[in-house]
């Protein structure tokens, strides 16, 4: 599983060694190290501007505060919570077995483990070892012969026939209601598998799955948090962020095969963990936002990178394939270069109506030829194969070139209509005249100043859009410098909702190759959106009343997904995006009286969700910032 995307220039060595906060204030006085210091950040903001300088300082910041801990004071409980945990068991509590395969272990890392398991506040538990190895070293002999004077520690020697099969074997081997997966060099935090049993209990889910934190080998030193959405089926497609800490139940296990499969050997958890989510539903798949797990990293550990192992970015491609031909999605994985560990899937695109454009284009505008005639050269020259019209919906034009334009692309560009919107600008009302006029089974809204970079950019909206169970699907957009400017919306961000690292570099695959994966968010923006025209429809178009000009788009991709519909961001349909350029921000006189009343009008509608946080950002994220910085 791929971990942040650095791309910016390594810390000097003395800079990159993790400490307390006093101890960095003590480095700070050395004459030598502010100069190390100062060359870094000067080269950071030389190669990647002072955005990501101010990300990386705020990182290592967080690694200094965090480094005795490793986990934050909220997920882990206090000493005396977790003795009313052991002293007090849940009623009803599954017995869960814990799975660990062993191969020629470190008698170090055994003893690390044992003591991890050994030491939890839940005492429903039995551990299942599964020993593969070459011969087993005396001090391991010795550890395994104290560990199974426990009776709750069951031990098995077999013939190594790969990691799938001898998992199997611990899997029959496994006398418990749920199972969990933990590798023979990691651990779990105290409260793991309470935390599991107790959400077990209160939501009857069939797999429970946690946040994780990935430790250098001698375990001082944190190399990243992996701060995790809810469950988001695209998102799992694009990389497999679940991995550490899942459990799951039996029944779910016999249903999806009771086995981990050979050929998928390298990425048999993520096999596995796709075929546990086809047999449930996404309401018995529940999040813990608590980091329960400790990944080791070190060389051969896929969690210091999967290039470590590159066989297993092969055999994910395999697994999401087999994925796709199970459920009946006709697709496509490959994986994404410089990415590891990250995939991408090109849907087939199912063939146009034989009547009819496919997708309609409703682009608003009002003067501006310039930006309205970029807009179209670039929708023509890279639509793709899809059929497509397209609808201007004029607005309040003063300009007469405006209307001369017009008429020159109507004869320029084919299936091209211009529509007349008579009134005060209203986003939501005219993008709704543009529906009213037209033909697809698809719309697209897209704003004037949008420039489409990618070839087959309706192709690859429409991979998504096409499918049943998907709302709304948006865009990855630049700002003209080359920085993120949308790659989908989350709830909650500045009180109500923001863009997904904002400002990033364009290059950055950011935090667990979200920018270079699809993901299923909350929302994406109305500058560039495609959607069913029945859902459309269905959620009444863009509300003219309460969000003419902002939050509409929110608001419909929240209808959408309160329906039981995903909705998707790629990251392969990408464009520029001249931010209100046509009509100027929210910022002053009547604009900003407009929009505080729009603001408030979003808070009141969806103020519960926003307080219950959004489902596929992470508790841990800051609100304050769309920079994925932690709190």
């Amino acid at each position: 599983m791929p971990h942040k995307a650095r791309q910016n220039p390594p810390l000097p060595a003395d800079v990159a060694r993790q400490d307390s906060i006093s101890g960095m204030a003590r480095r700070l006085a050395s004459p030598a190290h502010l100069a190390g210091l100062v060359r870094w950040a000067a080269a950071c903001v030389r190669q990647e501007g002072l955005e990501q300088l101010w990300r990386e300082v705020h990182f290592r910041i967080d690694l200094a505060l965090h480094r005795e801990q490793w986990q934050y004071r909220a997920d882990l409980p206090t000493r005396r919570r977790l003795r009313r945990q052991r002293r007090a068991p849940l009623p009803g509590a599954p017995l869960i077995s814990v799975v660990v395969p062993l191969y020629n272990t470190k008698p170090l890392y055994f003893a690390q483990m044992l003591k991890s398991v050994r030491g939890q506040s839940y005492q429903n538990w039995q551990l299942v070892l599964i020993d593969a190895s070459d011969a087993p070293e005396p001090a391991l002999q010795r550890a395994l012969a104290r560990a199974m004077r426990d009776e709750r520690v069951v031990y098995q020697r077999v013939q190594n026939r790969g990691i799938a099969a001898n998992t199997t074997a611990g899997f029959a081997l496994a006398g418990g209601e749920y199972l969990a997966l933990l590798d023979h060099d990691d651990l779990l935090y105290r409260n793991a598998l309470y935390e599991a049993a107790q959400t077990i209990l209160a939501t009857g889910a069939e797999l429970v799955y946690t946040d994780e934190t990935v430790l250098t080998e001698n375990l001082k030193e944190l190399i990243a948090y992996h701060f995790k959405p809810d469950y988001s089926p695209d998102s799992l497609r694009g990389c497999n962020y679940i991995t550490h800490l899942a459990v799951f139940s039996r029944a779910l296990l016999e249903r999806a095969g009771a086995e981990e499969r050979a050929e998928f050997d390298g990425a048999q958890d993520f096999d596995l963990i796709l075929r546990l989510t086809e047999q449930t539903t996404p309401d018995k798949i529940c999040h813990i936002p608590k980091s329960m797990y400790i990944w080791r990293g070190h060389a051969g550990s896929t969690a210091q990178g999967i290039e470590a192992k590159p066989y297993a970015t092969a055999a994910g491609v395999r697994a999401i394939d087999a994925h796709l031909a199970r459920i009946g999605l006709a697709g496509k994985a490959e994986s994404i270069p410089g990415c590891p560990g990250a995939y991408r899937v090109r849907y087939r695109l199912a063939p146009p109506p034989q009547s009819g454009p496919l997708v309609s284009v409703i682009i608003p505008n009002k003067d501006h030829v310039d930006d309205l005639s970029r807009c179209l050269e670039s929708l023509y020259a890279h639509a793709g194969s899809t059929p497509f019209e397209v609808l201007v919906v004029e607005n309040n034009s003063a300009d007469p070139a405006t209307f001369e334009y017009y008429r020159a692309a109507g004869a320029r560009y084919p299936r091209l209509r211009v529509l007349r919107y008579e009134g005060p600008f209203n986003f939501s009302a005219i993008n709704n005249l543009g529906r009213h006029a037209a033909k697809g089974a698809q719309l697209l809204l897209l704003n004037n100043d949008i420039e489409l970079l990618t070839d087959g950019f309706l192709d690859e909206m429409l991979m998504f859009s096409q499918r049943a169970e998907v709302g709304c699907v948006g865009a990855k957009l630049f700002y003209p410098d080359d920085r993120i400017q949308h790659a989908g919306v989350f709830l909650g961000i500045n009180g109500t909702a923001g863009h997904s690292h904002k400002s990033h570099p364009r290059e950055s695959a950011g935090d667990l190759c979200r920018l270079a994966t699809a993901q299923n968010m909350t929302a994406v923006t109305g500058a560039c959106l495609m959607v069913k025209t029945e859902w459309f429809d269905w959620a009444g178009g863009l509300d003219e009343e309460q969000f003419a000009v902002a939050y509409n788009d929110i608001d419909l991709c929240l209808k959408l997904w309160q329906r039981g519909l995903w909705n998707v961001f790629t990251p392969f349909a990408q464009a520029y995006h001249y931010e209100s350029k046509s009509r100027g921000l929210d910022e002053t006189g009547p604009n900003a009286v407009r929009y505080a009343r729009e603001k408030q009008n979003f808070i009141q509608k969806y103020g519960e969700l926003i307080a219950k946080g959004d489902p596929f950002y992470n508790p841990h994220f800051n609100l304050l910032f769309e920079n994925y910085g932690l709190k």
